[in-house]
């Protein structure tokens, strides 16, 4: 008996078990949001080495000097104290304070300047003075006038009974204001710096203010 002849391929048909369906990989998407918050970040840290680099130029070739401020000259013609209202005092001070920029190529804007007059911790006079543009190594004499009367507080009767004996009165004036500084086409933002200056002063009577001289008092600068 003969061998049956194999049969023909039925036309490439896989009768197989099921091949499960081919998976494409899903592509990571990037955050958008987190990309330009990198960018913006890069950006910000940029900007302030430039400008700080810059700030330390300038510096370097500005050098900017510290305002020196003297009081020289001030009168105290009027400075009584009245028990019987409440510790009222009648002042009369007048100053002369200069203010010197030594820098040789920076100019000063002074946009707000404020004057306090202050006895043993108490305020009693309150002067706002002309703003003003002071250019290169130039000098401005700035001339507080303080006249009125105002109630003292605190132990300030006690202090000027001790002073009047002792026949001189410590007065502090106070400087605040506002500044910017000029260098070339640049300007600083708005500085804030305060002249604190101490002048011992001789009570107000005829013999001492003639036989007294001012001495020039230097003033502390403090930014």
């Amino acid at each position: 008996m003969a061998d049956p002849k194999p049969s023909a391929p039925l036309n490439g048909a896989y009768y197989g078990p099921p091949i499960p369906p081919y998976a494409t990989p899903r592509r990571r998407r990037h955050s958008c949001c987190g990309g330009l918050l990198s960018s913006l970040l890069k950006l910000i840290v940029t900007i302030i080495i430039v400008l700080g680099i810059a700030a330390l130029v300038l510096w370097l070739i500005f050098r900017p000097n510290k305002i020196k401020v003297y009081v020289e000259d001030a009168t105290l013609t009027q400075f009584n104290l009245t028990n019987s209202n409440n510790n009222m005092l009648l002042y009369n001070l007048s100053l002369n304070v200069s203010v010197r920029n030594p820098n040789k190529k920076i100019g000063i804007y002074y946009d707000y300047i404020e004057s306090l007059a202050i006895y043993d911790d108490s305020r009693f006079g309150f002067q706002i003075l002309p703003t003003f543009y002071q250019g290169h190594k130039n000098t401005t004499i700035l001339s507080p006038v303080f006249a009125s009367q105002n109630i003292l507080l605190g132990d300030a009767p006690a202090t000027y009974a001790r002073e009047k004996t002792e026949g001189f009165y410590n007065i502090e004036v106070k400087f605040y204001m506002s500044v910017r500084l000029k260098a070339g086409i640049f300007k600083t933002h708005h500085i804030k710096p305060k002249f604190d200056c101490n002048v011992r002063l001789p009570a107000p009577s005829a013999s001492s203010l003639k036989t007294t001289p001012f001495q020039r008092v230097k003033c502390d600068v403090d930014y």
